[in-house]
């Protein structure tokens, strides 16, 4: 086989050991979502699946006896030379140098960007309990400034220095 395409083939394989299927599988709450995400799946693994078979496998070597045999020398020779000729460039992977700084980055800024999101739902988590705890349609003002005095205070000022908001 030739390095390319063994190497895709490596690629593929370890890609496919390091999926948590599972966990993804987990995540998904509709019966639609799960049907597509069993799709997916299922072309995966026929991919991955072809490319273990079809693409590992090394080419059956050219029997030129055979077809001197049956043809003749002088046309299978210049057939072999050309064959022998040809040259299969290298891939040079240009473009991977270029971005990998810039995804490198990226995951840096997601990684602070889930910390800050994770402290934030902690405070908002924080402040439903607290409205829940409030249950303002069925609290008293007595209960509401029990919890807040300052409130209580400052209305209390207010009325005292007969000032009314207005």
């Amino acid at each position: 086989m030739s390095r390319p395409g063994k190497k895709v083939v490596d690629v593929a394989f370890k890609a496919s050991k390091n999926i948590d299927w599972e966990g993804m599988a987990k995540l998904l709450v509709s019966d639609e979502a799960r049907k597509e995400f069993a799709t997916i799946r299922r072309t995966f693994d026929e991919v991955n699946s072809t490319l273990q078979t079809k693409f590992s496998q090394e080419p059956e070597p050219i029997d030129w006896e055979y077809y001197r045999k049956g043809i003749g020398s002088r046309l299978v020779d210049m057939y072999k030379e050309a064959y022998e000729s040809v040259e299969i460039p290298k891939f040079v992977d240009t473009v991977t140098p270029q971005y990998k700084p810039k995804f490198d980055a990226l995951l840096v800024e997601l990684k602070e960007a889930e910390e800050k999101s994770l402290k934030e739902s902690e405070q908002l988590e924080k402040e439903i309990a607290e409205v829940q705890e409030l249950k303002i349609s069925t609290m008293t003002a007595d209960e509401y400034f029990e919890k807040h005095p300052e409130l209580k205070k400052k209305f209390d000022d207010e009325i005292r220095n007969d000032y009314w908001g207005y």
